[in-house]
């Protein structure tokens, strides 16, 4: 079974940056991409980034050029940077984890309980 926590969220000005933290445990050899999703006040949960184990990355359009999406294996964390922060970032952060289990020839996504970011001045 595999088990994420974030961290690091928390109440930033507008412009202002903020690192969250994903730390993965349990059957953490079937994972091969992380990534992190949002969802804001009345708003659908999005995508917001992904890095595989090849370290190949994806970001949402409304995010290119103001996040980083990291990972460190020997920690099993993967990070998100966020720089240049709006208003409109403000949402609950989610840290995903996509499991392959062979045997059974199927994919399983796992979530975190999310972290708050606030972005208001």
């Amino acid at each position: 079974q595999v088990q994420l926590v974030e961290s690091g969220g928390g109440l930033v000005q507008p412009g202002g940056s903020l690192r969250l933290s994903c730390a993965a445990s349990g059957a953490i050899f079937s994972i091969y991409a992380m990534g992190w999703f949002r969802q804001a006040p009345g708003k659908q949960r999005e995508f917001v980034a992904a890095i595989t184990g090849g370290s190949s990355t994806k970001y949402a359009e409304s995010v290119k050029g103001r996040f980083t999406i990291s990972g460190d294996n020997a920690k099993n964390t993967v990070y998100l940077q966020l720089n240049s922060l709006k208003p409109e970032d403000t949402a609950v952060y989610y840290c995903n984890a996509q499991e392959y289990i062979m045997t059974e020839g199927k994919g399983i996504n796992h979530w975190g309980k999310g972290a708050l970011v606030t972005v208001s001045s």
